[in-house]
């Protein structure tokens, strides 16, 4: 029996963890007892001591790949082989833990491919193996390529001896299909006319680019000839313009200096376009032309582009903790799944809400405190002499639990406003958007409006019951007053008292405050439209600072209407009377009492509160048919390579699906799935010691 000798990847070094950090691009290793509880789990075989994992161990039951019962044994042994590095059909587990590794280089993806067509696991790839690998291919049955041609002459040499590196393997896998394109498009033109019919245009491009089609560009091919032939120029310019659409969505943002709703004309991107070498005029007609036929519109937007685009192969892995998909299709919404979506919403808003106002309360309460604090009343009346002084001498005199007085009835009322809140905003924002997934600004602040009229049935009771306990605190021989007290002594209706004055407050808040997140959220977005959930953080807590202090007046005046008044204080009748008096008694600066302290307060807590709520649709993910949050969409592979995620991929594996599944939508090496099943498995399969 042959000794196995594990082979681990000495020729491509791994990353060591420290620079394998968790970024948007890069995977954190596994550690290595972690991954060697995984390994053990999966492998079937055991031989003097050690334990192997088989193909079938690796692809089907680790990888969850080609998990129907007449799989292709082909395609499961060249999958395996890529760990497999001392190629004797076996993965020990040295070999699992240097592909894990591999896994979170940034060129994962082309040395995932690498060592595809690496059959011998020495580093180069030769001309038997680059042939063996696309002989099995679905593409090379459908339309075969010339091994024999002056393409693989000029690459592996006349006598095709010379052997291919990493470095060049990456050029060959790049000209690779482009040379297959050519060559099919001289199979269809044997006369040499240069021109194809458009029928055999749909062929060739549905057969060597399938890996580049989205559905809107598949159903237009014959529709974007316009019945004429198709000339040598323009399918090049075609699957050029397929190659390109990532630097498209470049010029696109530099054409409208990153606003990614904004409609340009041909001209405009024209003009963008002449930065770019790689894009052509008659690249751009082909543009405007495949998106006219799909939304029949002489300008476009970022959304035309994202609909005919490629998919990437990955993009964020994120790590969900459920996954469900409610309907099929956005068709299938019905007004049942609509509440089912609100609900879902006004879960996750409640959470948001209460850990958004737990982390700020001790700023609220000294905002409170300052702005009730009054001048001119009484000898003594002003205690502190601003917030950092209200901060120490709660702490001094009520302790550090001080500062959270009046947090339980605080996060009683904060859940369903923050719920309310979030959600109208939504399904507003939802009724409002287009079919192109565009809204406009009015619509935006209509939206954030609603939201904050809204919450104010939560809000206002919630308020002065908060307020009443913060500032209870500043008597020091008053007894100690209860949220339930606060509740009996005011009734149903007083616990409405200030309402209007809620309203002047919340509605401009909210119609100020959506806005300008969703805007500053779209300008910290990458390259690609996500959202690192620091971005979110710091989008929330930015459009906090505007909203927050330009309605400070109205808090104000709600907090002065709603606090009792003590002996030789002003009392308010109304909102009116309440903006009258202050003027007269103490001049315009007090309506911006406490302003420093409601932005530090709201600012932080509004970043919290949605990155919160934004981060638990990540994690728990829904699919109602409706819009996503934007910048947080993964965009998954749209390829026969499916697994479910489990929770034994870790480190680098959790990138290990995607990047199989870009080996197949980059390179379009697709591998037959179907075959030969389970009964012509690989040798040793069953556990042998």
């Amino acid at each position: 029996m042959p000794m196995h000798i594990p082979d681990p990847l000495n020729w491509i070094p791994a990353p060591p963890a420290a620079q394998c950090l968790e970024t948007p691009s890069f995977l954190k290793r596994a550690g290595t007892d972690k991954l060697r509880e995984v390994f053990l789990k999966y492998a079937s075989l055991q031989r003097d001591g050690e334990h192997y994992m088989t193909s079938e161990d690796f692809v089907r039951r680790f990888l969850g790949l080609f998990s129907e019962a007449a799989f292709n044994d082909d395609s499961v042994r060249l999958l395996a082989g890529i760990a497999d590095t001392s190629k004797d059909g076996l993965i020990s587990f040295s070999e699992f833990q240097a592909f894990e590794g591999l896994l979170c280089t940034p060129d994962a993806l082309y040395r995932t491919a690498f060592q595809l067509f690496d059959r011998q696991g020495n580093g180069n790839v030769s001309y038997a193996d680059f042939a063996e690998v696309v002989q099995k291919t679905e593409l090379h049955s459908k339309i075969p390529f010339s091994l024999d041609g002056p393409f693989i002459k000029r690459y592996f040499g006349d006598k095709k001896q010379r052997l291919i590196n990493y470095a060049e393997f990456t050029q060959l896998l790049h000209d690779f299909h482009e040379e297959h394109a050519m060559e099919a498009f001289r199979s269809k033109d044997p006369a040499g006319t240069g021109f194809i019919s458009p029928l055999d245009f749909q062929d060739i491009i549905v057969k060597v680019k399938r890996h580049l089609l989205t559905p809107d560009v598949k159903d237009n091919l014959v529709a974007v000839t316009e019945g004429h032939k198709v000339s040598f120029p323009y399918f090049i310019a075609f699957t050029s313009l397929l190659n390109n659409m990532e630097l498209i969505k470049q010029v696109y943002l530099q054409a409208t200096q990153g606003n990614r709703s904004e409609p340009v004309t041909k001209d405009q991107l024209l003009y963008a376009a002449q930065t770019m070498s790689q894009i052509t005029p008659l690249e751009i007609d082909i543009l405007f032309q495949l998106t006219g036929t799909v939304q029949q519109t002489g300008r476009i937007d970022y959304s035309d582009l994202s609909n005919i685009a490629p998919e990437h192969y990955t993009k964020h892995i994120t790590h969900r903790l459920a996954e469900i998909k409610a309907v099929e299709s956005p068709a299938d919404r019905s007004a049942f799944i609509q509440v089912l979506e609100s609900s879902y919403r006004f879960t996750l808003g409640s959470f948001a809400g209460a850990v958004g106002a737990t982390v700020v309360y001790p700023i609220d309460l000294v905002k409170t405190r300052m702005q009730n604090q009054r001048a001119g009343s009484y000898i003594g009346e002003v205690a502190y002499r601003n917030s950092w002084d209200c901060f120490k001498k709660v702490i001094r005199h009520e302790g550090a639990l001080g500062l959270y007085r009046g947090l339980l009835p605080q996060l009683m009322g904060v859940a369903p406003e923050k719920a309310i809140k979030l959600t109208v905003n939504d399904l507003v924002r939802d009724k409002l958007t287009d079919n192109r997934g565009n809204i406009p600004l009015w619509s935006e602040i209509l939206a954030g409006g609603c939201a904050g009229a809204s919450q104010v049935v939560f809000t206002n009771p919630l308020e002065i019951v908060k307020i009443r306990l913060q500032v209870a605190g500043e008597i020091a021989s008053g007894n100690k007053i209860r949220a339930w007290s606060v509740v009996r002594e005011l009734g149903l209706f007083g616990l409405y008292k200030g309402a209007r004055a809620c309203l002047l407050r919340d509605v401009p808040f909210s119609a100020i405050y959506f806005p300008t997140y969703a805007h500053t959220k779209a300008m910290m977005a990458d390259k690609n439209g996500y959202n690192h959930p620091l971005t979110l953080l710091a989008a929330g807590a930015i459009a906090g600072v505007p909203a927050a202090s330009l309605v400070t007046p109205a808090d104000v005046i709600k907090t002065r209407l709603q606090v009792v008044a003590r002996s030789g204080q002003t009392t308010y009748t109304g909102v009116w009377d309440a903006t009258k008096k202050i003027m007269a008694e103490e001049g315009p600066r007090a309506f911006w009492k406490g302003t420093a302290a409601r932005v530090f307060r709201s600012s932080p807590q509004f970043g919290v509160t949605l990155v919160t709520y934004e981060l638990m649709q990540r994690l728990f993910y829904v699919d109602f048919g409706g819009t996503q949050p934007r910048g947080s969409e993964l965009l998954k592979p749209a390829t026969s390579l499916e697994s479910a995620a489990t929770q034994d991929h870790i480190g680098g594996y959790k990138a290990a699906v995607p990047l199989l599944a870009g080996v197949e939508s980059k390179f379009g090496l697709y591998l037959p799935r179907f075959g030969r099943g389970a009964a012509a498995a690989t040798p040793g399969t069953t556990t042998a010691s």
